[in-house]
């Protein structure tokens, strides 16, 4: 029997891509960038914010090509474009982002269908709970606390300055060595191949999230251990 689960944040527990598209374009607004789709944005998360802005602006510098070239242009050129805009904007977009989210990491943030239904069987079972984020750990601290309290989960850890991101599983062995647990006994559930990635390379049981921002076919490339449509079936694995 496992011991414990370790939660990926965005698109696992909580629904919050609006949030990141509502913060992301108010920070490359006065760069020329965007407004980008949910959908776009689904694939720029997942990586931690500053990846986020990175990819944010290397696709508004694309845009920007395609309207200017109206789509004629090599790889060379959209390589070399996106690479000088990264350059001249990201510290001053980025700055502006992390500004923008401290005030506003809760805009329409909620929990997915059936998460609380599934974090009070865990509990009901004495199955310990952690979370594991690439948000900035002020952030993941307040959205766990907004969403549901601040007694639910036993280890909440985000972005540390010092502590590799996801994909690197230093974050879980932190939060193994804060748990008295090993790997092997437990579970790491998300909705990305970064999530897989991280709970494989700590050896865990990987379970990838259908609920979350992406498909199937990438939990399958990124060789889930299991794959779940609903937050309660993790509960078979335990």
């Amino acid at each position: 029997m496992k011991k414990a689960v370790i939660f990926d944040l965005d698109g696992t527990l909580s629904d919050s891509i609006a949030s990141m598209k509502y913060c992301s374009d108010l920070a490359l607004e006065p760069f020329g960038f965007g407004p980008f789709t949910i959908d776009q944005y689904k694939y720029f998360v997942g990586d931690g914010a500053a990846n986020l802005i990175r990819r944010a602006i290397r696709a508004g510098a694309l845009e920007r090509l395609r309207e200017k070239t109206g789509g004629q242009f090599s790889p060379e050129e959209a390589q070399t474009l996106q690479e000088e805009a990264q350059e001249q904007y990201f510290e001053a977009a980025f700055a502006r982002y992390r500004e923008i989210f401290r005030e506003n990491c809760m805009y329409r943030v909620k929990p997915y269908s059936g998460i609380e239904e599934l974090l009070q069987k865990l509990k009901e079972r004495k199955v310990r709970i952690a979370v594991l984020s690439n948000k900035p750990h002020e952030e993941t601290v307040r959205v766990i606390h907004s969403l549901f309290g601040e007694d639910c989960f036993d280890v909440i850890r985000g972005q540390m300055e010092g502590v590799a991101i996801k994909p690197s599983p230093e974050g879980v062995f932190r939060i193994l060595e804060q748990l008295g647990l090993s790997a092997g006994e437990i579970l790491y559930l998300g909705d990305t191949a970064t999530d897989m990635q991280t709970g494989k390379r700590a050896g865990a049981f990987t379970v990838g999230a259908l609920w979350g921002f992406r498909e199937r076919t990438e939990l399958e490339q990124a060789h889930a251990d299991a794959i779940i449509g609903y937050p309660t079936e993790l509960l078979a694995y335990l």
